[in-house]
C-alpha cells in the first residue's frame, strides 16, 4: 500500500489483506536500518484476524521514499501524516526499539490518536555509545556486524524456527544492508543519532494514560532489563511480558511476541 505523505511516498505492508476502514487499525514501526519486513512473523496473522495492519517503512528506508528523519519527533510527526494519509482516526501502534520511541512520542503528542501503545526492546534514555555512532558514521559494515551480534541471544538458530532454512541472524544482517544499499546516505548514524538525542522520554511516559504494553527480551544487550526501568515505572499500569530472546525478539521468539501482542490487542478494555 502506497501513500503520500510529505509529498513523497510511504509504503506500508498490509498483511495480504485489503485496508477496511470498518476494522480497527494496528501500526507497526520497524527499528534503525530496518523496515516493515520485521513484522512478517506478527503482521499477517493480526490481517487475517480482524485487524486493519499497517507495517510501515521509515522515511529513507525500504520502499519508503524521502531521507531518513534525524529526530524522533519529526519521526513521530510523519507518522500522524501517514495516519491522516490512510484516513486512520485512532490505531494501535506498536513499535520496537527506536519505533517504540516514535510510538511514545506520538502518544504524548496525539493521545487521542492513539487507542494502545505496545513497546518491545524499549529503554529510554536510549543512548548509542560514541563508538558505535562514529562506527556507524565511517564504517556502516562494522555497525551493522556489531548491532547484529549484539541483538541476537546465540548465533545457533533453534528448530523451531518458522520455515525450512529461516536464518534470523543472517537475515537480519542482510536486510541492514540492503537498506545500507538502497539508500546511501548514511541511514544507521541519522537512525542512532535520533535515538541518542531523544529527550522527551520522560515526559512522554508521563502522559501515557492508553492501555500499554511492554514486551523484552531476557537477553537483550542492547536494551538490557536494567535500563527499561524508567519507562516502567513510568507508566505503571502496563503489562509487561519476557520472553526469552535478545533484541530481535520478533524473529527469535515470534509465537511468543505474536500471542502477547493478540491477547493485548484484543482485550475487552480496547474496544
Amino acid at each position: 500500500m502506497l501513500l503520500q505523505v510529505q509529498g513523497v511516498d510511504a509504503y506500508c505492508y498490509t498483511g495480504g489483506k485489503a485496508f477496511d476502514a470498518a476494522r480497527p487499525t494496528a501500526v507497526f514501526i520497524h527499528g534503525a536500518q530496518n523496515d516493515h519486513s520485521v513484522w512478517a512473523l506478527q503482521t499477517r496473522y493480526f490481517a487475517h484476524h480482524g485487524f486493519n495492519v499497517l507495517a510501515l517503512d521509515l522515511p529513507g528506508h525500504g520502499r519508503s521514499k524521502g531521507a531518513a528523519k534525524a529526530s524522533v519527533e519529526a519521526l513521530s510527526q510523519w507518522l500522524l501524516e501517514l495516519l491522516d494519509a490512510a484516513a486512520v482516526a485512532r490505531a494501535l501502534l506498536v513499535g520496537h526499539s527506536m519505533g517504540s520511541l516514535i510510538a511514545l512520542e506520538t502518544a504524548h503528542a496525539a493521545p487521542d490518536r492513539v487507542s494502545q501503545l505496545a513497546l518491545l526492546g524499549s529503554t529510554y534514555p536510549m543512548k548509542v555509545s560514541e563508538a558505535l555512532l562514529e562506527a556507524a558514521r565511517s564504517d556502516e559494515q562494522s555497525a551493522i556486524d556489531m548491532v547484529n551480534i549484539w541483538s541476537h541471544s546465540s548465533i545457533a538458530q533453534k528448530p523451531s524456527f518458522p520455515g525450512p532454512g529461516f536464518y534470523a541472524m543472517g537475515g537480519a544482517r542482510r536486510l541492514k544492508q540492503r537498506i545500507a544499499q538502497i539508500n546511501p546516505e548514511r541511514v544507521l548514524y541519522t537512525d542512532f543519532s535520533a535515538c541518542n538525542g531523544y529527550a522527551n522520554g520522560t515526559a512522554a511516559a508521563a502522559s501515557v494514560r492508553c492501555p500499554t504494553l511492554f514486551i523484552f527480551g531476557l537477553r537483550d544487550m542492547m536494551t538490557p532489563a536494567k535500563s527499561t526501568r524508567l519507562l516502567t515505572t513510568a507508566i505503571a499500569h502496563a503489562q509487561v511480558v519476557q520472553v526469552d530472546a535478545g533484541h530481535e525478539l520478533m524473529a527469535e521468539q515470534p509465537d511468543a511476541v505474536l500471542d502477547a501482542l493478540f491477547a493485548f490487542a484484543s482485550a475487552p478494555a480496547a474496544a
